[in-house]
């Protein structure tokens, strides 16, 4: 498991990259980084997860080694789950597991009270980098990249440089990120769902789900805690009363990157799942 294979899948734009472990002879598994990383988030998790299985680790649109959106299309939460559906044809995948890291696995989105504040802050935001693009991008030293990266990312080096591996490029005057600057706002990314519609969504899963919180993760990460740890609340609730036995939830001690910083905290839940789908504690 040590061992992966580089994938580029055609689309429209340009390409989407992957990486991929195991044989194709395995159960699929579509594993979707976090908001600003890229496919090596799994790189530490994987090699620790069941050997029976055939793990793809796509990068996102504007992500990693895949390509950027053309100037003036934005990247909207469903322009990524139709790139989760290219990838799939690509793979001609008609069922498989997804596992998913913070942005790769939400479900729900924002109250639409705030839709006119974040609506104004993407124009605003949008029409800054239409003048940013003009001009050439920042290079940096390596030293200098990877401590500006993690003052963003609670990982330790180690982790820091497995990212920008994938998230990084060489110019002539040091690194830039491969990132699209347009992704480096959440508003840029995130769309708006009431919570009526999060139940009517909730309501069509027919899929077995586990949901896998850090104690100390995204929101402790943010400052945002007491303004942002609501709808997470209600949709874990919506969660547990509708899927029933269909729906776990796991606590682990570590932050948001624990399945980088500490995957063996993980590994053993995922991949229990993964095989079996028993039940799991509900708190370790």
């Amino acid at each position: 498991m040590g061992l992966f294979s580089q994938l580029k899948m055609a689309v429209p734009w340009g390409h989407i990259a992957a990486k991929a472990w195991g044989s194709q002879k395995g159960s699929p598994v579509l594993c979707l980084h976090g908001w600003l990383d890229n496919a090596n988030s799994f790189d530490r998790l994987i090699p620790l997860l069941p050997r029976d299985f055939y793990y793809v680790a796509m990068d996102f649109g504007g992500h990693g080694l895949s390509s950027h959106y053309s100037p003036g299309l934005p990247y909207h939460y469903q322009n990524f789950v139709g790139e989760i559906r290219r990838v799939s044809a690509a793979l001609k995948w008609d069922r498989f597991s997804i596992l998913g890291h913070s942005f790769g696995g939400t479900v729900g989105g924002m109250e639409l009270e705030n839709l006119l504040t974040y609506k104004r802050k993407l124009l605003e935001h949008t029409l800054l980098l239409e003048q940013a693009a003009k001009e050439p991008s920042h290079a940096l030293s390596p030293e200098e990249m990877l401590q500006r990266f993690l003052k963003n990312r609670p990982v330790g080096e180690e982790c820091g440089k497995l990212l920008l591996q994938r998230g990084a490029t060489q110019v002539p005057t040091g690194l830039v990120l491969s990132s699209d600057r347009r992704i480096a706002v959440p508003e840029h990314s995130f769309d708006f769902m009431s919570k009526e519609l999060c139940v009517h969504a909730i309501k069509k899963l027919q899929a077995h789900v586990l949901l896998v919180k850090a104690t100390e993760g995204y929101f402790d990460v943010r400052g945002e805690y007491d303004t942002v740890m609501g709808p997470l609340l209600f949709i874990i609730d919506t969660l547990k009363s509708t899927l029933g036995e269909r729906f776990q939830y796991v606590e682990v001690p570590g932050n948001h990157y624990i399945h980088m910083n500490q995957p063996d905290h993980v590994a053993g839940i995922t991949g229990s799942f993964l095989q079996s789908g028993n039940r799991i504690p509900a708190r370790l």
